[in-house]
């Protein structure tokens, strides 16, 4: 409302000095100064509020500018109402702007009859210009607003699609760094309640097997709070710490989770065909944890005298993994009665893992007894 008011009253000021004008030349045709700048004041203050109420604003100096151009006081009713069309166009839009328009031809042709004699085509003619050079200046600019709302909608949109994906892709990581943390708790704590049962039978009878369980439960429990601190360092987004950074396990590692399993008191066969350590890291990982969490759950689940099979075969277009035990599902499918499939966060993420990579898994009692494990994933991953 600054600069409207500004130019309200850059006009007033246009037509006090040609007041003052007609004042000095003591021209008898010209309304006194008391009517004259009233009139002049009211012509020129609705351009103050022509941005919030165009409508209001136009149709005001519609009214008055004709009074104003009766008495022929200046050129402020004539300026105002170009000003007038432009501000209708781009505020209130065409339909608006089109039913102002005829109004104000149809007040400027009869002023214009009225009131002169002579020249009524060279007038008609400048106000004509007049009028459509505002309307191309209202069409022109809105044009140029609805651009840039246009602009400013799809940064919107832009940035709320970018808040999206950096949600989803925070709660993708944290749901793999909770499979994580997972795997290794698990692994640790199963490993390490196993041991502490074996440890409670045999600190009497034979201290020496005790003390080798209690030192397997020492180093995994280091190990695991290692791992662990090295996942929480990365929530917290630490960039370094007193602890060295290791690469995550590889498929290449599995005959480190079977020699932890054979300490853990669990025979474990490993049969690997073809070679592991060209996969993509991802699947790498994956193959890694699968076999981990397989076999972390042979450990708890199958019981005493349990044995374990994993077999990995790498082919051309996909790596597959299988787990297979014959403990304690044995039992069951001898009752006559199918174990009920476990639900629990391992399954789960073994399945993510392996969903993740564009493979399979599938999960259940075997037809003999027992449980399997079986994965596929893809070796060439689609970009």
């Amino acid at each position: 409302m600054v600069g409207d008011s500004l130019i309200a009253v850059h006009l007033l000021l246009i037509d006090v000095a040609i007041l003052l004008f007609t004042r000095f030349e003591e021209a008898p045709d010209f309304a006194p100064w008391y009517v004259a700048l009233p009139v002049d004041v009211l012509t020129v203050l609705p351009l103050v509020v022509r941005r919030r109420y165009p409508l209001v604003s136009a149709y005001g100096v519609l009214v008055l500018g004709a009074a104003h151009a009766a008495l022929q006081l200046g050129l402020a009713s004539g300026i105002a109402s170009a000003v007038s069309v432009y501000s209708v166009v781009i505020y209130a839009g065409r339909a608006h702007g089109v039913l102002y328009l005829v109004l104000m031809v149809v007040a400027s042709a009869t002023q214009i009859l009225l009131q002169y004699d002579d020249g009524r085509v060279i007038n008609a003619v400048v106000v004509a210009l007049v009028l459509a050079l505002c309307w191309m200046l209202g069409e022109f600019v809105g044009a140029r607003r609805a651009y840039h709302a246009e602009v400013e909608a799809r940064l919107h949109l832009l940035e709320t699609e970018r808040d999206q994906a950096t949600r989803i892709a925070v709660a993708e990581e944290r749901g793999r760094i909770a499979r994580e943390l997972h795997d290794v708790v698990a692994h640790a704590v199963s490993v390490i309640v196993v041991h502490a049962d074996g440890a409670s039978y045999a600190i009497r009878t034979d201290p020496g097997l005790a003390e080798r369980a209690v030192r397997t439960i020492s180093d995994t429990g280091r190990g695991a709070l290692a791992e662990l601190r090295r996942l929480l360092d990365v929530l917290r987004g630490e960039g370094g710490g007193s602890e060295p950074r290791v690469p995550q396990p590889t498929a290449a590692d599995l005959a480190e989770v079977a020699d932890a399993m054979r300490a853990a008191g669990l025979p474990v066969l490993l049969d690997v065909d073809g070679d592991l350590g060209e996969l993509p890291a991802g699947v790498s990982l994956g193959v890694y944890r699968i076999v981990q969490e397989s076999l972390t759950n042979t450990l708890k689940h199958a019981g005493p005298g349990a044995r374990a099979e994993v077999c990995v075969r790498r082919g051309d277009d996909e790596v597959t993994v299988t787990v297979t035990d014959d403990g304690a599902g044995r039992a069951r499918q001898v009752a006559g009665t199918r174990a009920p499939e476990p639900g629990g966060n391992g399954l789960i993420g073994m399945r993510e893992r392996a969903h993740v990579y564009g493979g399979t898994l599938d999960a259940g009692p075997s037809p003999g007894g027992g449980w399997h494990v079986r994965a596929r994933l893809p070796v060439r991953l689609e970009p």
